[in-house]
């Protein structure tokens, strides 16, 4: 599952409610984050790899 930070466009491994790959609490700010089934974009580590 990959999850999208809206402001920025950028794609990471997670899902909306939890964390990222790489750390990003996605609870806060929720209407910021959307589940997505497109490609992770994030190149930090736990996203990428």
């Amino acid at each position: 599952m990959a999850v999208k930070h809206t402001p920025t466009g950028e794609v990471h491994k997670g899902f909306k409610g939890g964390k990222t790959g790489c750390g990003f609490n996605t609870s806060e700010n929720s209407s910021h984050w959307i589940n997505t089934t497109e490609m992770v974009t994030c190149n930090k580590n736990g996203c990428k790899n």
